[in-house]
């Protein structure tokens, strides 16, 4: 069934410090989330037409959000990724699909943008990208 992009039910990440997955989906405004897969152009020769194999998944995920620094809240979650190089778990559920419970979707958080913009507003982007191979799956919940 369609459905909206409402009532996420989780968008959890995990602390550098404890491991523990944080819900920080009333700190997000939005996400981009994309999970692509490499091919390989094999097209021989005799080919009128692009022959491909498919390869290795993938995934990114850039989070944007208000910033909230009270305790297990956004800011707590990020504040040390320009500091570390530890992977977060990350787990999103939306309609009784979840990505990235069992086994663990792990990603490397490369930087986390704070933006004072002109009326007031501070916010953050924190962008992320598979770190441990495994395969983002959605499953039912």
């Amino acid at each position: 069934m369609k459905e909206s992009g409402l009532g996420w039910t989780a968008m959890s990440v995990d602390t550098q410090s404890d491991g523990t997955l944080r819900d920080i989906r009333n700190d997000c405004t939005n996400f981009e989330m994309s999970t692509p897969r490499a091919v390989q152009d094999v097209t021989g020769v005799d080919k009128y037409a692009m022959e491909r194999l498919l390869l290795l998944a993938d995934m990114s995920l850039t989070l944007n959000g208000v910033f909230n620094d009270d305790s297990n809240k956004s800011h707590d979650v990020f504040k040390t990724v320009p500091s570390t190089s530890t992977p977060r778990e990350v787990t999103i559920t939306v309609s009784g699909q979840t990505l990235g419970t069992t086994p663990a979707v792990e990603l490397l958080f490369t930087d986390y943008q704070l933006t004072r913009a002109a009326d007031g507003g501070l916010t953050w982007q924190a962008p992320g990208v598979l770190a441990n191979g495994v395969l983002p799956t959605w499953t039912a919940a």
